[in-house]
């Protein structure tokens, strides 16, 4: 048994409501022995042990969770040439933001002029709204024979030049006979979207993307930018077997040296894609947890991810009333995507109902997400069951009448709170309009309705910053200024238990994470200044110096905290070429080589 360490704080903030507030902390062996003033600790906790004043100037909250990011997106994404309507602030190096259509093309261009002859250019962070449209076409003009490939900013779509589709081998003829997802591409852009990109990339542009060496590099960068951020777990919701790195993620993430642990879910789009039946459905998931079994890195059983509809960032979400134009008229050209069409989805959600698994269900648009409702009451009727906890996630558009529902249904929400701070000033101009532009995201409408709500930022949707995130909420501040649905914000209370205890609840870990309370896992993050106290537009500011992880003490690099904390703010720019590109600023991309490494798993389900 380990000594107890009995920590002082300018102020414990807790979340436990019935001790919100406290001065001490006490820790042994990796959990919390006592909390309270310090003369209670220390009556609690009797003589063997010792007391640390290193936290005496510090204000302590529970550790910090994002309950939904992608360490495979993060990983090979922030590894690429970052072109992206926003800054990105990583642990080494600045991408800055890239705000018009000619800035973009000068971007890619010198990319493209830094790599050696032959070698692929990767890039990612591309937005219509801000840089363009972008065809092959285009590129093919741009960068000539380079093998290119550009990942959209919301990760659901690629377009690829003519080199990089001679270079893989890929031919009209060979996009066919995939159903849906023959359906979502555009052969003559060189575009690939929704569950299009999937045949462009598992088959074809794995090799040449993401190659373990990438993969290596990335997570490497990812636990520095997680730390960073005081962030002490997190959760991947949807494994691909075949492309994640498993056995990288156990060296890397399952190093004893990274201050937080890493869960994972099963992905079950892909079992009707897998040609396995419904009967199979349960049996092929368990087998997915008996494989991921583990403690700091591992898949967590009775969980499944779902996809409705496309993405937000791509403006694909399923949405009841049109999409308009740049006037504000209905636009017959533009249209949402599924991912899952309701079908089948009900098909697999129903199956897993059935099983009393938790389900987490990707939805963006209000007409995803009432297709989603409708399933959600069909299988309650149907079989009722007691705290299923299925999680409405993203959460980006919905009606007040949604909102009543998801309370009634006893569903919860995991809401991505960038959304309108990122896109509401261009969405309001195209495609939504001001007033479903500005109500994404209802926060207070969730809580009003006495929903839990917890945040993520589906990196690298939306920065994984906890604090920031809480920011987004409270604030709601757009680039250009102004407070999108100021009705929605929320306070700094709800937005602070929205990435710790409600985090926790969101996937059942409620009793050991997202508080400080005795016998929970000794998990902090220790903060500068009190968020209670603070201006609430500093709050995704203040200095993260030091995180506690199972009960282990891990300090920020003193110029990791420096970056953090001078950043302006994690916002879309449309400065009209205001920013020039500085290459000292955002630094080269990341190109790395290697040969490629298929992770095809070896056990049972994936045979």
């Amino acid at each position: 048994m380990s000594k107890t360490v009995v920590y002082q704080a300018k102020r414990v903030i807790t979340m436990n409501d019935d001790c919100p507030s406290a001065q001490a902390v006490a820790i042994r062996d990796g959990r919390f022995l006592a909390v309270g003033s310090l003369q209670e600790v220390l009556t609690k906790v009797g003589s063997d042990h010792e007391v640390s004043n290193v936290f005496a100037d510090r204000v302590l909250v529970p550790g910090l969770i994002d309950q939904h990011l992608h360490p495979m997106l993060g990983a090979t994404t922030l590894t690429t040439e970052v072109i992206a309507p926003e800054d990105w602030v990583l642990p080494h190096r600045t991408f800055v933001a890239c705000s018009n259509e000619t800035d973009y093309s000068d971007r890619l261009l010198a990319a493209h002029q830094s790599l050696p002859e032959g070698e692929w250019l990767f890039s990612w962070g591309w937005h219509a709204l801000w840089h363009g449209p972008l065809s092959r076409e285009r590129l093919d003009i741009l960068v000539k024979d380079r093998p290119t490939a550009i990942w959209q900013r919301s990760c659901h779509e690629w377009i690829l030049n003519s080199a990089a589709l001679d270079a893989i081998g890929l031919t009209r003829e060979l996009t066919q006979g995939f159903g849906l997802a023959s359906e979502q591409l555009d052969w003559e852009r060189g575009h690939f979207y929704e569950n299009g990109f999937m045949i462009v990339l598992a088959k074809y542009l794995l090799p040449h993307f993401m190659t373990r060496e990438r993969f290596h590099i990335g997570l490497k960068q990812l636990v520095e930018y997680l730390h960073m951020n005081g962030v002490t777990a997190i959760n991947e919701p949807g494994i691909w077997w075949l492309s994640e790195p498993w056995d990288l993620y156990q060296e890397i993430l399952g190093n004893d040296d990274v201050p937080f642990e890493s869960t994972f879910m099963v992905e079950a789009r892909t079992q009707p894609l897998r040609q396995l039946s419904p009967e199979q459905f349960v049996a092929d998931a368990c087998s997915q947890v008996e494989f991921g079994k583990g403690t700091k890195v591992r898949v967590i059983d009775r969980h499944v991810k779902l996809f409705a509809d496309g993405a937000i960032i791509s403006q694909l979400m399923q949405m009841k009333d049109p999409y308009l134009d740049h006037e504000g008229k209905p636009d017959a050209d533009h249209h949402g995507q599924w991912l899952m069409e309701p079908n089948q989805l009900k098909l697999v959600f129903d199956t897993y109902w059935d099983a009393e698994w938790q389900i987490h269900i990707h939805v963006n648009g209000d007409l995803g997400l009432e297709i989603l409702l409708d399933i959600i009451d069909e299988a309650q009727r149907r079989k009722p069951r007691n705290d299923h906890r299925t999680v409405i996630v993203h959460f980006a558009n919905s009606t007040e009448e949604q909102v009543a529902r998801i309370a009634s249904l006893g569903a919860i929400v995991s809401a991505n709170p960038y959304y309108p701070v990122g896109f509401a000033d261009k969405y309001s101009a195209w495609g939504l309009g001001p007033e479903r532009a500005d109500a994404m995201v209802r926060s207070a409408s969730v809580l009003r309705r006495g929903i839990p709500l917890s945040f993520h930022s589906d990196l690298p949707m939306c920065p994984s910053d906890p604090m920031l995130m809480a920011s987004f909420a409270v604030n709601r501040t757009t680039p250009s200024g102004r407070i999108a649905g100021p009705d929605q914000r929320i306070g700094v209370h709800d937005a602070l238990r929205a990435v710790t205890i409600e985090a926790a609840y969101s996937w059942r870990r409620e009793h050991e994470l997202g508080s400080i309370e005795v016998g929970k896992i000794a998990n902090l993050t220790a903060l500068d200044s009190d968020p209670y106290e603070c201006d609430p537009k500093l709050i995704g500011k203040i200095p993260i110096r030091t995180t506690v992880f199972d009960g282990k003490v891990f300090d920020v690099p003193p110029e990791f905290v420096m970056r953090r904390s001078n950043f302006a703010g994690f916002v879309s720019r449309d400065l009209s070429g205001t920013r020039s590109h500085d290459a000292n600023e955002h630094g080269c991309a990341c190109e790395v080589a290697g040969f490629f490494a298929t992770y095809v798993s070896t056990c049972a389900w994936a045979a």
